[in-house]
């Protein structure tokens, strides 16, 4: 004996069905439209025909290298930024503002000019801090065990071993 299964109907469009579908819905035949619905796959790959597209990966820097910009401007000031803003300066003083903006163009200058060593603090902040505190900036976020966690138990060797001593 055969056994059907809806599993091996491999029903995937209504086309398959023919105008079995069409002759359910004129003759108000809900049971069986029901069951032909049921019975279609509910995957979308499998009645939308898909390619697999290879994408390539695009970088903001190889869109920079093929259409041959500049380097992005940087947000923050580095050692480099005081070299390109003297000569931001000087071509705006010898060639007026569309030499300065040639030169900025050509090497963007930082956004914002930010205190060096002040562990990215406002400079008023950072000076009103005390000396331990910067320190503690320069040194990291190390975390400084000033009292270890077998404190405890060495106080109460030293106390026996001071002990031992009294008495001998």
């Amino acid at each position: 004996m055969k056994v059907h299964t809806l599993d091996k109907a491999e029903l995937i469009s209504e086309v398959q069905f023919g105008s079995n579908l069409n002759h359910a819905v004129e003759a108000g035949r809900r049971a069986d439209f029901a069951l032909m619905m049921s019975l279609l796959s509910n995957d979308l790959r499998e009645n939308t025909p898909v390619e697999k597209i290879n994408e390539k990966k695009v970088t903001e820097d190889l869109l920079r290298q093929r259409f041959q910009l500049a380097d992005a401007q940087t947000l923050r000031s580095n050692e480099e930024s005081y070299s390109r803003s003297a000569a931001q300066a000087y071509q705006f003083h010898n060639g007026g503002m569309a030499s300065a903006k040639l030169q900025h163009g050509l090497a963007p200058d930082a956004m914002a000019y930010m205190p060096q060593d002040t562990c990215d603090l406002p400079e008023e902040i950072y000076h009103n801090l005390s000396g331990h505190q910067r320190r503690q900036l320069e040194s990291g976020n190390e975390i400084f065990n000033a009292i270890p966690q077998d404190l405890y138990n060495e106080l109460v060797t030293a106390k026996r071993h001071s002990e031992m001593n009294f008495y001998v």
